[in-house]
């Protein structure tokens, strides 16, 4: 009888325990969709230009994060999505950065790549994704201009918007950064 009883409380706090972390886990995706949402609207607000080159492309990922670099050191994180256009499957991700050189600072930004064909999509989600990229200023390529206006290019089909609190940024750094699945949330 003391069996049946230990083994019916390990069995009900199990499935609790399990509808808590689908609960938290249905919580912290749609907060990233919410976050998602936002940083398009910004983005959208700061170069309207964006809104056609997202709508045209394979798909996108953008990520909200967060770093902090005390003299030497540096590192930061963040969540996101990437988000396929043509299957509409989204794809939820993290990313971990850490920086290296003299400084200090906190920094809240968001990014959102955009990527012109699907394999370059496919790569970025499967395989993640390590940069170390910097540039300064508006990026364009061919006649193509005004699309591109604000952002830069980062691999060949690959873009990239950075946006501060104050609004797009003239530069875009991604150091050290990776990007990667996040298995507690797909």
């Amino acid at each position: 009888m003391t069996t049946l009883k230990i083994t019916s409380a390990l069995i009900v706090t199990l499935f609790i325990s399990t509808l808590c972390f689908a609960s938290d886990k249905a919580k912290q995706q749609q907060e990233i969709r919410k976050n998602t949402k936002d940083i398009l609207a910004q983005l959208y607000k700061a170069q309207p230009s964006a809104k056609a080159l997202i709508k045209s492309a394979a798909g996108y990922a953008v990520f909200s994060n967060f770093g902090m670099k005390i003299f030497f050191a540096g590192g930061g994180s963040g969540k996101g999505i990437a988000y396929n256009q043509s299957t509409k499957k989204e794809t939820f991700m993290k990313m971990v950065e850490v920086q290296a050189g003299l400084g200090l600072g906190v920094k809240k930004f968001r990014v959102i790549f955009v990527f012109e064909d699907q394999k370059k999509l496919n790569d970025f989600i499967n395989s993640g994704w390590e940069a170390g990229a910097q540039a300064t200023a508006a990026a364009t390529e061919g006649g193509k201009g005004a699309a591109y206006q604000g952002a830069m290019s980062v691999s060949p089909g690959v873009w990239l918007y950075q946006l501060t609190d104050a609004g797009l940024a003239a530069e875009a750094t991604i150091k050290g950064t990776k990007y990667y699945k996040d298995s507690d949330l797909n």
